[in-house]
């Protein structure tokens, strides 16, 4: 068997609408296509024997040890596999189970879908799911431990750390949309104009100059004694010859620490000898070049988190350490306190594994003991000279008993600093009685504090501490979305999307919008090309300027990535026709309106499904969406619109001449077809479907009837408001029509323009896509034979890995079928056929160019419309 693709989802799919976070990866059997599981001698054993852990699966069974019942009576190898890939993940410490497989319409191929929490994580656990289940296939030993250890390193390099990924986690249970600005923990909050940023626990609020007073330890210090706040006495030098007068001056016992640091690195406590003083001076030099030396103060080490000004937490910190039974050595008691559950590999548990590296080996040899010192029952050996987490240390929640006075100087420290969300360290006895009283001191104040002690202290309460940075960032009435609506469809996406934005942007929105020609803000093109997908619409929700998005969506982006929103308020289906078939699994119109219909998946509960009452599968769609629904109709006698309506419904018609909103029995008239330009006098049909539609979503969101038809007055079809959309270039003798039509429907509605059109001759440029099923070509090619007069076939590119003769021939074939004897020219070189037609052209002639099938077309045919109107 072998892998063909891998693909991540990252919004809502088709797979599932809430379970986001997706691996999909389409696996060939090839073989093992016909060797179900129990035909595997020996698979079954070999597998409960290596992860034994997978007896939880309960499967279709629905009992513990079902998917091991499922395995012995014979199952296809990629649900094995998808159980395998779950199963890893979660005895890598990501635990996680939603999981599919499929059989494509190909045999022996499948997509084996399942979640992840990590994204290459969850790549590596398909690859190593698929070596996992060759290697018990083929009776090969396989190293399990080898695969769990690699997706802890992936994770702990990848994953946002506990800090900044509490902050998230609080931000989505409260439906606060959030995207990843970089590898690291820059986030996003929210979209738009409404978006905030932090950085682990640093935001947008935090001002820069307390962050510098704060990674200035002399500088804080200065600060907060002038303050009147008790600190540790001390000095700071660089240089080694000012190292015994200061040592002098400050008195033993001593702290050195560097005055750039963090992280307790560099630091040496309890220093009593100048020969300690010497080393502990040269260590501190290693990360900074001035030291602070600092009393010695004996106690406890505190840790108070204070956010906005209030203090919401307070944890005692412990160094790592270890306690002697008198038996085992202090290496053994290091990995045995190792073995605690709660300890893990960097951030995966509430307590990080004990690593014994300098700062361990001179603790110890203070102490005048090495890791084979046997310590005494009960001892304490303290492992670093620092309590931080990150180091193996411990936390006890304090919070519920600090002193009312020590809370007031730890807010008013917040203050004289000015940081937003501050970690303050403090050395006291307790904090139950005022630090003036018990000789307390503060030792540091730091910017960007973790909260990973107070989230999941060793004992006491844990604190939700990410809540009082959510309430600062988003306090109550701020805002944290921005208006979205997404269309999709087969035909007048693009249109419709344009035409929304226009009125959008009429209406005095900075609106921001995606299409299949380029990413728009406010009407200015900001990136050229086919920008429908996820990508696209992020680049949008990123935009601190945007107020509204309209964001075309189409079925390639939704297939490789899943949506790029989370949630939309506004779903419109345009229409479901014939293309884009046989590519990736979608095989028919049914298929096809699986993947649109992920759209109106994601529209909110209060939202609006725009939905098509003249297409049976957009009809359809509305039977399974759990929002509002809307119908647009050309036809007010469509039983669809009928049924609607008597129930209270709302929709737009077509009747009479007029885009006409419908709710119940009362009736609304916007605006006369032939006054909105897009409709070219109200002979284009398909323009008409695409004013209804914009015009009803319009309307859903509250827009008035009047600033609508406005709007709509003033949507001109051009090369500049719709390129590529029925755009027409008026020559002397001749007019040209550019539209990118590119598939049946779409070529019939250009035909249903052209018979309104009188001409001396109707002359057409077509191509075929290569990636279109053979009939969908012929169907074309047909098509143009029944409105054109006479056709040039331009085959320049769009082949998609089929030969230009292949796509030449099957358009020869459906042009013949309607007509043998048809006129029809072939030139596949792009600019000579262009002006070959337009050099052949006849006085009063129409010349329609269709699919895109001239390389920028429109730059084209407007040049040689500037030529004439200078010549």
């Amino acid at each position: 068997m072998k892998i063909s693709n891998i693909q991540v989802l990252r919004g809502p799919n088709i797979w599932s609408i809430s379970r986001k976070k997706l691996i999909q990866m389409r696996l060939d059997l090839e073989e093992l296509e016909q060797k179900p599981t129990n035909v595997i001698d020996g698979f079954g054993e070999r597998l409960e024997k290596l992860i034994p852990s997978m007896f939880t699966h309960r499967c279709s069974k629905g009992v513990e040890g079902g998917f091991f019942t499922r395995v012995k009576e014979g199952t296809w190898m990629g649900h094995v596999i998808e159980h395998i890939a779950l199963e890893i993940q979660t005895l890598a410490g990501m635990d996680t189970g939603f999981g599919r497989t499929r059989q494509t319409k190909t045999e022996g191929i499948y997509n084996v879908v399942f979640s992840y929490l990590e994204e290459k994580v969850g790549v590596y656990a398909a690859e190593a799911a698929v070596n996992i289940a060759q290697a018990l296939i083929d009776n090969q030993e396989y190293d399990l431990e080898h695969d769990i250890r690699r997706m802890k390193e992936i994770r702990e390099m990848e994953r946002l750390g506990p800090s900044t990924g509490s902050i998230v986690e609080e931000a989505v249970s409260r439906s606060i949309p959030w995207i990843r600005l970089n590898k690291s923990s820059l986030v996003q909050l929210g979209y738009g104009k409404n978006q905030v940023r932090f950085r682990a626990t640093m935001t947008e609020k935090t001002s820069s100059i307390a962050v510098d007073i704060a990674s200035n330890k002399e500088e804080t210090k200065r600060l907060l004694t002038e303050a009147a706040i008790p600190v540790a006495s001390g000095v700071t030098i660089s240089n080694p010859d000012e190292l015994e007068a200061s040592v002098k001056k400050v008195g033993f016992p001593l702290v050195f620490k560097p005055l750039d640091g963090n992280h307790g690195k560099g630091a040496t406590i309890n220093v009593k000898t100048m020969e300690a003083a010497k080393e502990a001076f040269e260590y501190a030099k290693t990360y900074s070049r001035r030291v602070i030396i600092e009393k010695f103060i004996t106690g406890f080490d505190f840790r108070v988190l204070v956010i906005d000004h209030k203090v919401v937490a307070a944890a005692q910190r412990d160094p790592a350490h270890v306690r002697g039974n008198g038996i085992h050595t202090i290496q053994e008691l290091i990995d045995k306190e190792n073995e605690d559950p709660r300890r893990g590999y960097g951030h995966e548990n509430v307590l990080t594994e004990i690593a014994v590296d300098r700062d361990t080996l001179d603790l110890l040899a203070k102490k005048e003991y090495t890791l084979e010192t046997i310590p005494e029952k009960g001892e304490i050996v303290y492992l670093k000279s620092t309590a931080n987490l990150s180091t193996g240390g411990t936390s006890i929640d304090v919070t519920d008993i600090v002193h009312p006075q020590n809370i007031f100087i730890c807010e008013r420290i917040s203050r004289v600093i000015g940081l937003d969300i501050c970690g303050i360290d403090i050395m006291a006895q307790n904090l139950t009685q005022p630090l003036n009283e018990n000789g307390g001191v503060v030792l540091e104040v730091n910017a960007a504090p973790g909260f990973r002690m107070h989230l999941a202290p060793s004992e006491g309460l844990p604190r939700n501490v990410a809540s009082s940075v959510i309430d600062m960032l988003y306090p109550p009435g701020k805002l944290s979305q921005i208006p979205i609506i997404a269309v999709t469809g087969t035909n007048g996406k693009t249109t419709t999307t344009r035409l929304i934005a226009h009125i959008i942007r009429s209406n005095g929105k900075r609106v921001g919008f995606t299409t299949s020609d380029g990413i728009y803000v406010h009407n200015t093109m900001l990136m050229q090309g086919d920008t429908t997908g996820p990508v696209s619409a992020e680049f949008i929700l990123k935009d601190p300027t945007v107020e509204f998005a309209v964001l075309e969506t189409a079925r390639g982006g939704i297939l490789r990535s899943g949506l790029g929103f989370n949630a939309c308020d506004i779903g419109v289906v345009t229409n479901i026709q014939e293309d884009h078939l046989g590519i990736s699994d979608i095989h028919n119109l049914d298929d096809l309106t699986r993947v649109k219909s992920v759209v109106i998946g994601a529209v909110r509960r209060k939202g609006w499904a725009v939905l098509n009452a003249d297409n049976g599968y957009c009809v359809k769609i509305a039977r399974e969406a759990r929002c509002n629904i809307a119908y647009f109709s050309m036809d007010e006698n469509n039983p669809v619109i009928k049924e609607h309506c008597k129930k209270g419904g709302i929709a737009a018609i077509y009747e009479n001449g007029y885009i006409t909103i419908k709710t119940g029995d009362w009736k609304l008239r916007v605006d006369k077809a032939t006054h909105i330009p897009l409709t070219f006098g109200g002979s284009v049909n398909f323009m008409i479907q695409n004013v209804l539609a914009a015009t009803l979503a319009a309307y859903l969101w509250g827009y008035k009837p009047e600033d609508i038809r406005l709007s709509l007055e003033t949507f001109i079809p051009s090369a500049a408001h719709t390129p590529g959309r029925m755009n027409i270039f008026r020559f002397k003798e001749f007019k040209i029509l550019v539209d990118f039509a590119h598939n049946p429907d779409g070529f019939n509605g250009v035909k249903a323009y052209l018979q309104s059109v009188e001409a001396s001759e109707h002359v057409g440029i077509i191509s075929g896509t290569g990636d279109r099923r053979d009939e969908d070509i012929i169907e074309t090619a047909r098509i143009s034979a029944q409105m054109f007069d006479k056709i040039y076939i331009c085959q320049e590119k769009y082949l998609r890995g089929r030969q230009q003769q292949e796509l030449v021939d099957l358009l020869l074939k459906g042009i013949y079928e309607v007509d043998p004897n048809k006129e029809v020219i072939i030139n596949n070189r792009s600019t000579e056929c262009l002006e070959q037609a337009i050099k052949s052209a006849k006085k009063g002639s129409y010349l329609t160019i269709l699919s895109n099938t001239i390389d920028n077309t429109i730059l084209r045919v407007t040049e040689h419309l500037d030529k004439e109107l200078e010549s």
